[in-house]
């Protein structure tokens, strides 16, 4: 197959998370011996910026009182822009993360079939971001949920969620992996006092930083490293440490420090109860103990004294903060056994799927064969 991958609106870094997520995925596409070109539409990003290999299609941000019509204007030329390069590509089937409507955007459905990855539940998603956005995604969402030839979803919550359910496209539930093989499990360290790691990324209200900050008040003896946005300035504990934006090689060295790291602490702050998070990927593959407020969809069944599993609810460091702060002295000397989770979450078996899904889907949009798409179960 030849595949073009087309991601909306943001640059995709070499470091990032979600740019380490798409630059897996292409090279198990390519190790498949399929064709891949990746193609980015993005807002401006620093030129130091390491971005992932492929053809970029960037606008801009606009200047004085006209600059949200300049910007949106700008969008929309680099999306035509993106459009008529990935037509001239001439893929078998597009593949693209799921993100809010931008005009025309509906005409990548013309040139191929396209499959649609959904990391999140978008609808609140983007109120949390502004309720201008969130009213705005409300209203154009369909634009891109009603074409598609499938459905990729991260979690089985979101695969069944009404939001989505009601377009009856065919569905395939995959959560999140990490390539197992490129990542070394790191020693344990020796520490007097409990650390604590958390990969915040941004300071988005569903990651729970804030909790974080309460939880090293209530326990001083904790050390917190925080890596991500720097929050602005203002008073916070002494035992929480904000290192910005890291590279691997930088941030390893603080994973390979900690003895348990933090998965999102606030997912119910987007109406959610499942998920599969690339952070928590990372942290198992290099060892570390989890703490997790939310339902993992490859997790979830899984008995180890390595995990400990807290409520999705907004008093959730209240009353279970000694249950952390005890995990984490636990914690101390230990590591995951890498065979207890390596089933779950290598990337390998789930990329071998949604290959499956691909040709799956090519198939049935041969000119000999048309798409069934309404009424699909979830394959």
């Amino acid at each position: 197959m030849r595949i073009a991958y087309a991601s909306l609106h943001w640059p995709r870094t070499r470091s990032s998370n979600i740019g380490k997520k798409i630059a897996r995925q292409i090279k198990a596409w390519q190790e498949a011996d399929h064709e891949v070109r990746f193609f980015m539409h993005t807002h401006p990003y620093p030129g130091d910026t390491a971005l992932l290999e492929g053809e970029i299609f960037e606008y801009h941000s606009g200047t004085g009182i006209l600059r949200k019509a300049q910007r949106e204007l700008s969008r929309s030329a680099a999306l035509k822009k993106m459009l008529a390069a990935v037509a001239g590509y001439r893929p078998d089937l597009i593949y693209m993360r799921m993100d809010y409507y931008a005009f025309p955007a509906h005409r990548l459905f013309r040139i191929a079939p396209v499959v649609i990855e959904v990391n999140s539940l978008d609808i609140s998603e983007h109120l949390l971001w502004s309720r201008m956005l969130g009213a705005y995604n409300l209203i154009t969402r369909r634009l891109i949920l009603s074409r598609p030839a499938g459905l990729v979803y991260v979690s089985h919550e979101l695969a069944g969620h009404q939001a989505f359910s009601s377009f009856a496209k065919p569905t395939k539930v995959i959560a999140n992996g990490i390539d197992l093989k490129g990542i070394e499990p790191l020693p344990a360290p020796h520490n007097d006092n409990p650390r604590l790691v958390f990969m915040a990324g941004e300071l988005l209200p569903w990651h729970g930083v804030d909790k974080l900050l309460e939880l090293a008040e209530r326990f001083p003896d904790i050390t917190i490293d925080v890596i991500g946005s720097l929050p602005a300035p203002g008073k916070r504990p002494s035992n929480v440490t904000f290192h910005g934006y890291l590279e691997p090689a930088d941030y390893l060295k603080l994973f390979a420090r900690a003895d348990a790291a933090a998965g999102t602490l606030a997912l119910h702050r987007k109406g959610m109860e499942e998920a599969s998070p690339l952070k928590t990927r990372e942290y198992l593959a290099c060892g570390l103990p989890l703490i997790i407020a939310y339902r993992d969809t490859d997790l979830d069944d899984l008995a180890c004294d390595c995990f400990l599993k807290i409520p999705n609810r907004e008093d959730n460091i209240q009353t279970h903060g000694t249950a952390i702060h005890d995990f984490a002295c636990r914690m101390r000397g230990r590591r995951v056994d890498r065979e207890l989770i390596a089933q779950r979450i290598d990337a390998g078996p789930k990329e071998e799927a949604r290959l499956a899904l691909f040709e799956k889907i090519v198939s049935c949009h041969e000119p000999h064969n048309p798409p069934i798409l309404r009424n699909s179960p979830i394959i």
